[in-house]
Formats: structure tokens, sequence, C-alpha cells
């Protein structure tokens, strides 16, 4: 009969992976059980080995272990599978460490600095804690779900397995065969070598990779410079030799200083500044030197393009893109917001892309008329062929239908020797945006019907038509049909536009959306870790926005600009914004499916933390059947993330569970 192994473990994750490498060394000779603290624990143990993972659970489980028990506590080391990973990280960068507990998170870097991975400064971090500004990496032995939404790059290092200290141990107690022993031995023996293996081939790796770069940097056209932070020159390729006559192998490993004499070029490329580009004459060539700094490296890197070079270069990137063409900037993953309106907008203009019909986009000023554009080209079958885009109001008459059709050589002043394609032939196959199609003259709404019954087109002072294949989708922020009536615009024209249509929603009809797309302005703006109070949001969500969601991102900037410190309040509004009525529902209150469920779970959230027990999600879900709103926990774990994300609550894992924030507890009083 097997002899019997306990292991408790304080969250299900762990649990699993030490019972996986518990059983995959012992499991021929143990019997091996495990249990997890936050999910179910027995009522008694008796007559067995027990294996704490952590010296951290002991008061949570003393209760149920008998006297007749034998208890280890585990010591746990990092998953050499994942190690790897930690060795990519530049030496000196500051990393966010990522664990449940204070305990368990210095007990981890202590490890990680007594095995010598040491190369980068680990900042300890719980939930709860501060984080700076300007930590970018975040690494967690399987707590990904606690690491701030905010850092951009974060690695999983695996749960922590226990160390063979703890393995020999248990093989002791147990008495079992001496030929395990050696098999156990073997086997971390084998994951160092391995991990060696691994890091010797990121050394050759890295070598290999330092030759190529040589190579790249040796074959650009522009000359390449690089200086320490004591002055020294560090890279001096084969087309800086050229330009300046001195060759790379004086230059390497010297003070710039002795290199160069140029007085003007060293001031230059020494002084303190951030970035700079200046012209200089170096051996009667004239090159432009576009000097930057490399922080982390505390390197300067500086370029030198011949200026002759650069534009005739310039001419043929324009020319190349003529003939290719442009591409959308945009995707339906672009536009941003979670309205039901917004969605079926989005929905209407996906069905709209899958057609090759032209469509009529018609909304406000601001409201997003060139994205849609955009998207719905990105979404057609014209995706990897031209988009080009003009606004017809932005230019006079005569320009505009020269830009639009072309012209001859010769077909008046001026005009281009060869003549010049229109924007019609330039996106041939692909698709033509015109914006404020509202706006051009009687003569050019003439020009484009045509074009729109025949599909050909004639250049200016030409004298062939030139059959095209282009989508249009035109769009306007005014009232075509009032202007049919004043004889302002061709109602045959309006119905060759308007085959399809799509009408945009104001941000009026969206206040909900406007929490998001504050954010993703604060995200794309020069203050990203800025914040923005709950008070300034509401009063935001109040606003008329007869601008749209130009206006708001304007708004946005100007706060950003004006803000004293990251936190923006309604001290940083601008003094002649408009505000609507002020029994405006804010966006909490919208009413839809996601947001009843949402307010339904930060109530439980509210009742359990006042009654001092834990919110799990499985606690929850109970709660909720009691409920006409029952939900599932993988649905209250996704409704648990969209909270924490908008800062309602602060989810933890294991046995502390959710907290509803003062926020949290504020869009609950206005539900009310």
């Amino acid at each position: 009969m097997k002899q019997e192994l306990v292991l408790l473990a304080g969250t299900k994750e762990t649990c699993k992976a030490l019972t996986e490498q518990l059983k995959s060394m012992l499991g021929r000779y143990v019997n091996i059980r495990s249990y997890a603290s936050e999910d179910f624990l027995p009522a008694n143990i008796k007559d067995s080995l027990i294996v704490y993972s952590s010296y951290l659970i002991h008061d949570e489980v003393k209760h149920i272990i008998d006297s007749s028990c034998k208890v280890i506590v585990a010591h746990r080391t990092i998953n050499y599978d994942y190690i790897d990973s930690l060795f990519e990280i530049p030496k000196e960068t500051s990393v966010l460490y990522v664990n449940d507990f204070p305990e368990s998170v210095h007990d981890s870097i202590e490890t990680l600095n007594r095995l010598g991975i040491s190369h980068i400064q680990y900042i300890p971090y719980s939930p709860g804690w501060d984080v700076p500004g300007s930590i970018k990496i975040a690494v967690t032995p399987g707590e990904m779900e606690l690491i701030p939404s905010f850092i951009p790059i974060k690695i999983n290092l695996g749960v922590r397995l226990i160390d063979i200290h703890t393995i020999m141990k248990i093989v002791d107690y147990f008495r079992l065969p001496e030929t395990l022993s050696v098999n156990i031995t073997d086997k971390y023996t084998s994951k160092i070598i391995n991990l060696s293996k691994k890091l010797s081939a990121l050394k050759q790796e890295a070598v290999t990779l330092n030759q190529y770069l040589k190579r790249v940097v040796d074959g650009v056209n522009d000359g390449i410079l690089a200086i320490d932070s004591k002055g020294t020159i560090t890279v001096f390729n084969e087309a800086l030799e050229k330009m300046t006559g001195i060759s790379t192998e004086f230059a390497l490993k010297k003070k710039v200083s002795n290199v160069f004499k140029n007085i003007e070029l060293l001031r230059f490329l020494l002084k303190e500044k951030l970035e700079a580009q200046e012209a200089f004459t170096v051996r009667q060539t004239n090159v432009m030197v576009h000097r930057f700094p490399i922080a982390n490296e505390e390197t300067v890197v500086a370029t030198f393009k011949d200026m002759d070079e650069t534009i005739e270069m310039e001419k043929a990137v324009k020319h190349e893109l003529q003939k290719k063409g442009y591409v959308s900037k945009y995707t339906f993953h672009s536009i941003l917001g979670n309205s039901s309106i917004l969605k079926d907008t989005i929905k209407i203009a996906k069905k709209l892309a899958s057609t090759d019909l032209p469509i009529l986009i018609q909304g406000e000023s601001g409201t997003g008329k060139e994205l849609f554009a955009g998207a719905i080209h990105s979404e057609s079958s014209r995706k990897n062929s031209p988009f080009l885009g003009i606004n017809c109001n932005a230019l006079p008459e005569e320009l505009l239908e020269s830009e639009l059709f072309g012209y001859e050589e010769g077909a008046f002043t001026g005009a281009r020797k060869g003549g010049k394609k229109g924007l019609f032939e330039q996106a041939d196959g692909g698709t033509l945006f015109l914006d404020e199609i509202g706006d051009i003259s009687t003569k050019l709404q003439a020009r484009l019907l045509r074009v729109l019954e025949e599909w050909e087109i004639r250049r200016i002072g030409g004298n062939k038509n030139l059959p095209i294949n282009v989508r249009i989708i035109a769009a306007t922020n005014r009232n075509l049909k009032k202007m049919i009536d004043r004889g302002e615009f061709r109602e045959d024209l309006y119905h060759r536009l308007k085959v399809l249509s799509l009408t945009l929603p104001s941000l009026r009809q969206r206040s909900e959306d406007i929490p998001i797309l504050i954010q993703a302005f604060i995200d794309q703006s020069h203050k990203p870790f800025a914040s923005i109070n709950n008070e300034t949001l509401e009063k935001l969500s109040r606003m008329e926005w007869k601008g749209n969601i130009r206006e708001l991102k304007n708004t946005v900037q100007y706060m950003l600009a004006v803000s004293e410190n990251d936190v923006i309040t309604t001290a940083d509004l601008p003094a002649d914004l408009e505000e609507a009525d002020e029994n405006r529902t804010p966006p909490i209150l919208i009413s839809s499916k996601k947001k009843k469920e949402q307010l339904l779970l930060l109530n439980m959230i509210d009742e359990l933390n006042k009654a001092g027990n834990p919110a799990s999600r499985k606690k929850l879900s109970a709660l909720s059947r009691e409920t006409p709103i029952p939900l599932s926990e993988q649905q209250i774990r996704i409704r648990l993330k969209e909270l924490e994300q908008h800062g309602y609550v602060v989810v933890h894992q294991g046995r502390t569970g959710t907290q509803i924030t003062e926020k949290g507890l504020h869009a609950l009083r206005q539900s009310y």
C-alpha cells in the first residue's frame, strides 16, 4: 500500500502546478492528495505527511491537521522553464515583481538574487501598492491578473516550484529507494544544463546579431556615429568613413574631439540637448546631421545625410507613392466605444463594406466620418488597393477639379509637363473618399454625376475618356435634402451617391462612450499616466458637445496642458464649455444589460464587504442566482475585469476576494 502525502496550498493555480510536480517525481511511490484553501479543505487529516506550499498558509490550515501528521514547509524556487525570459531584459532595467502577498514578493525577489539573476532591479508589488510611473515591464509567478493594466509588457514566470532540498526531505521521510534520489537529482541537473544551453545559445545569437547589425550599419547610405557618455566613439560606419575620409579603424574607441576638428560640429555633437538637427559642410559635401540620445544606454547617436542625395530620394519616394496609392489609417478597431447605438452603426457599416456600391455617410461635424470611411475600405475586398481622400471644402473649385480629374500637359498656365493623374485615376481599383460633398459647386456636381453614371473620367484639357474602377464613399454634415429643395444640390447626384447610406450618431447620443474616449485621448497624450476624477468625468458627460468627438478631444488636450499634476479636476475645464441638463444620466446609469449586471455585482460586493465576507466569484455567482439576473462565474470574471478597469473595484486572488472602491461606491449611490 502506498504511503500518503497531502499538499496544502493557498490558490488553485499553485495547488495544480505543485501537485503535477510532485506526481511527476514521486507519484510511483506515494499517494498524493492536494487542497487549495481558497477552494476547499477537508475536515481533518490524520497519519499523513503534510507539505505546505508556503509558511504563509499555516494559520489557515492548522485546525484540520491532526497531531499524528508530520509537516514539511516547502522551499520554492523559480520555474526554470521560464527563466530565460528574464535574461532578455536589458541590464539595470527596473522591473515590477508582482505577487499576491508582500511576503511572497520579497521571498521571490530574494530567491532570484540568490540564484544570480540580479542584472535587473526588482521593484516589489502587491495589490494596493504604488507603482513608479517609469515602470514598463512587470514579471509575476503566475499572477498575471494582478499586474496593473497600464504596464505594457507583462511576463509570466510560471508558478514557483518546490526546490530539490524539500523534495529530498520528502524522499528521506518515506525512505524511498536511492535510485529515486539519483533520478530526481539528474532531473534538476538536466534542467540546469538545458538552461545553460539556452543561455549559451542566446549569447551566440547576440554575437551573430551584433555581426549582422554591423553589416547593416555599414550597408546603409547614411553615415552613422555613436558616442558613449565619456565622449568615446563606439560606432563609425563605412558611409561615414567615405564622407569624412577618416578610417573606421582610426576613429573607433577614440575621443570624438581627437577625430573631428570642426569646432561647430563637435559642439553640436557634445552639447546637452535632447534631440537636434543641423546642417554642416564636410569635405565640400553638404550634410544634415541629426543628433539624438539613447538615455538607457547613455549614448548619443548621430546620422549624417548627404543633402543632395536626400532631395533626389524624396522625389523618387513621392513618385512611388503616387504610383502605388495610399492606404487607410483606420480599421473598425480604431473606433472606440461600447454604446449600443455605436455598435449598431458599426454592424451596419461592416455589412456595407462587403459591397462595391457607393455610400453616403451623414453626421454632424466631428463624429468620425473619415474614420468610418477608412474602416469600411479596410474591411472591404479593396483593402489591398489604394484609399485616397479629399476634403471638397478645402480647395477652390478649379483646383479641386484638377485634383479629382487630373490634367493634360499644357491644359492651363503652370500645368506640369507630362500632365498629372487625378485622384480618380490614382485610386483606380480602390476607394475614393469625398468629404464635405455638400460643398461642391453645381458644375462639379455635373461632372461627378457623369463619372458615377459612366465610370469614365476625362482629364482637364484631354480628348479621351479613361475607364476607372473606383468605389465612392462621400460624406457630409449638411442636410442634402434641404439643399435639393433650395436648388443647391442635384437630386440625381444625391441618389447616385446614396445607393447605400450610413448615419453616424452624435456624441450626445452615445454619452456612455465619453469615459472610454477620454481615457484613449489621455493614453495618446504627453501625460499617458494622468487620470481624471469622477466629478470632472460626470461633468464632461453632461456637456452638449456640439463639436462631438473632435471637440471632446480638444477639451481633453487643453485640460492636460493646464493641469497642475497628473489628476484632471473641474478646475482644469475650459471656461467656455456649455453644460447640458444637470439631470442628465451619467455613464454608469445608461440602461443596458451589461450595466445592470455591473450594478448588481457592485451591490453584492458592497454587501459582502460590509459583512466582512470574501466576495469570491463563486459566492457572487451563487448570490446572483437568487436575483432576476443570474450570472455564471465566467460572466462574473468578465464583468469584474470591466469594473476594475473603470476603477470601481479591486480584484484580489484567493481568500481576500473583490473589494469595492470609493469610486465604485459613488457610482452605486448615483445609480440609486
